[in-house]
């Protein structure tokens, strides 16, 4: 467990959860969320024992955006600190497999954070929506970079652009989430995606990720480069032994990092 106040951070064994946690406010985002967010998303991303982290929200909604009620009553506003928007770059570039588990309202910031992790489930009752020319700003975390290259950039536009809210199967029909779980099953279902990721070799799944990282702007050539470096790396590895030994000995691996 965590000494945060507006978030939850877990690490159980390979895993991690990273939890916003102001239920109330279906997790709406205050000052201090994003301080211990980019705090906390630091620390899991430096911790050599997580694989896979799950990011979500407590109660009944993933992360609405900013709590405007909070943002107009008076609480301390300090200056806009430029890191604080590069939670999405941590998500996005970080050498886990992160992992959205939407679970109710996913807006604005909220929709900008979920689009920056790599795999995103929903609950059936899951509802999005970019928000942001509702509130007529031109939008923040990344957003317009991720969505167009998870949706195709003529959809990605159109959800900005129209800031209207859409459920969970539509999301699903347009590629934004993997998949759809009932909502009394939800959270199994990712639990057990999370741990059945967090299961592969660490070195292997830290490879890969860079992969995709580079893949997004490298051309093919280079690209291949680096990927046959890696390749070649993790086959040669401790870890990638032990996973021929194990398939062999129809045994579960233990992984080393090595």
């Amino acid at each position: 467990m965590s000494d945060y106040e507006h978030i939850i951070y877990e690490v159980n064994g390979p895993r991690a959860n990273v939890i916003m946690n102001r239920p109330d406010s279906l997790n709406g985002i205050t000052n201090q969320m994003m301080r211990e967010l980019y705090d906390a998303l630091n620390r899991v991303a430096l911790d050599q024992t997580v694989r896979a982290v799950m990011f979500t929200g407590a109660g009944h909604g993933f992360c609405p955006g900013v709590d405007l009620k909070a943002s107009t009553s008076g609480e301390a506003q300090e200056p806009n600190r430029k890191e604080y928007f590069h939670i999405s770059t941590l998500l996005h570039e970080m050498p886990k497999v992160t992992v959205a588990a939407i679970n109710g309202a996913c807006a604005g910031a909220g929709f900008g954070w979920a689009c920056a992790c790599d795999l995103r489930y929903a609950t059936a009752r899951a509802s999005f929506n970019t928000a942001f020319l509702g509130v007529a700003i031109s939008g923040d975390m990344g957003g317009p970079w991720t969505l167009p290259r998870i949706v195709g950039a003529q959809r990605a536009r159109e959800l900005f652009f129209m800031s209207e809210k859409f459920k969970a199967d539509v999301a699903e029909e347009l590629g934004l989430v993997a998949r759809t779980f009932p909502d009394d099953t939800f959270r199994d279902e990712v639990d057990a995606i999370v741990d059945k990721i967090a299961a592969k070799a660490p070195l292997a799944i830290g490879e890969m990720k860079k992969n995709f990282i580079n893949a997004e702007n490298m051309p093919l050539r280079d690209y291949i480069e680096l990927e046959t470096e890696r390749h070649s790396r993790t086959g040669a590895s401790e870890d990638s032994r032990e996973a021929f030994h194990a398939f062999v000995e129809k045994r579960d691996p233990v992984f080393k990092g090595r």
